[in-house]
């Protein structure tokens, strides 16, 4: 399919399309050998609570972003090297059906497809693209993962102390080595983590020590001294928000609360053939 589509001028509108419904806040997304395989939405696990969001595959990346106006215009776009995606099925929740896992070392998170046909074809298309990647490039599968986060609303104490009770003024934070969701108390350390993010950030108690003592071993292993580590990092001011949806999290939803975002006379997976 690939070669099919490539340095065809259909797949080039297609590309340009997408580009054009980012617009200027979406990064350019039109390069040589690059192919639009299909697009789709599907239902994010956000932090807050689950919320659509449009997805593109292409033949090296995965793009994805907020719908404002489906198929005119989308907002906080994110890109996904497919070098980096490992793949995980989930089982079914009340809430949510025909569930799986993106994994990268940077970030992971849980979506949801409208039936277990169409789950089953977006996993296949990106396991086809991920092996033809490594195929090409001689790399190794990613074993090394960000943790994903647990919703909000799955948890009403944190869960490290298991004391205390979230509120309007007790607010919920995030771990970023575990994903658990955890009081202020039980997270007031921040630890470097490269693989994530240049800044130091917020880890709950148990992961700091963790850290800690896997810096020290690493170490002693180099024969060299570890570097002191500060807790508080003046300036910084971590956020307790899932970054890929800061845009929207606090906002006005721009659906209808009885919106049915999947139904049977509509197929919102469309792969490029």
């Amino acid at each position: 399919m690939v070669d099919h589509l490539a340095n065809t001028e259909i797949n080039s509108q297609r590309i340009a399309a997408v580009e054009n419904c980012f617009g200027a806040s979406g990064q350019p997304l039109a390069v040589p050998g690059r192919v639009l395989l299909g697009e789709g939405i599907l239902t994010k696990e956000c932090r807050k609570k689950p919320k659509p969001r449009i997805f593109f595959l292409f033949n090296d990346i995965l793009v994805y972003g907020s719908i404002v106006i489906n198929k005119r215009k989308y907002n906080s776009q994110h890109i996904i090297p497919l070098e980096d995606v490992t793949l995980e099925t989930l089982p079914d929740t009340l809430q949510m059906k025909n569930r799986w896992m993106i994994k990268t070392s940077k970030k992971s998170f849980v979506v949801s497809a409208a039936s277990l046909t169409e789950r089953k074809e977006w996993i296949s298309h990106l396991e086809e693209c991920i092996r033809h990647l490594l195929t090409k490039t001689g790399r190794q599968p990613s074993t090394e993962h960000a943790a994903p986060w647990i919703p909000d609303k799955a948890t009403d104490i944190c869960m490290r102390c298991t004391q205390t009770k979230f509120s309007t003024l007790t607010r919920r934070h995030h771990c970023r080595k575990c994903g658990f969701v955890v009081c202020a108390d039980c997270s007031r350390q921040r630890f470097l983590m490269p693989r994530l993010s240049p800044k130091p950030l917020r880890v709950c108690n148990l992961c700091y020590r963790q850290l800690l003592a896997e810096k020290k071993k690493e170490a002693e292993a180099d024969h060299r001294q570890p570097e002191p580590i500060h807790s508080a990092v003046l300036g910084y001011e971590p956020s307790s928000g899932d970054d890929s949806d800061k845009s929207d999290d606090d906002k006005a939803d721009h659906w209808p609360a009885d919106t049915e975002f999947y139904t049977s006379e509509v197929s919102w997976s469309s792969f490029h053939s």
